[in-house]
């Protein structure tokens, strides 16, 4: 799954992929959110990435449909 993440008086974007849910993403940035905490993700290459929730502009939870790979016969 792919996620942006928008952060405030940055001009790029943190957009990384996951192998989390949407639903589990969503929860941690809800929770951090909420409770003033960082935010904690982990990619799909097991680097964690975290972000001050003050710091959050918007997050973008993409589509968790795995794309395929390679050539296709027409």
């Amino acid at each position: 799954m792919d996620i942006e993440l928008g952060i405030r008086n940055v001009a790029r974007t943190v957009t990384f992929s996951t192998d989390d849910s949407a639903d589990q993403v969503n929860d941690a940035v809800v929770a951090a959110v909420t409770e003033g905490k960082p935010i904690t993700l982990t990619d799909d290459k097991g680097r964690r990435i975290i972000v001050p929730a003050e710091a959050l502009g918007y997050a973008i939870v993409g589509s968790e449909t795995k794309h395929a790979v390679g050539f296709g016969a027409l």
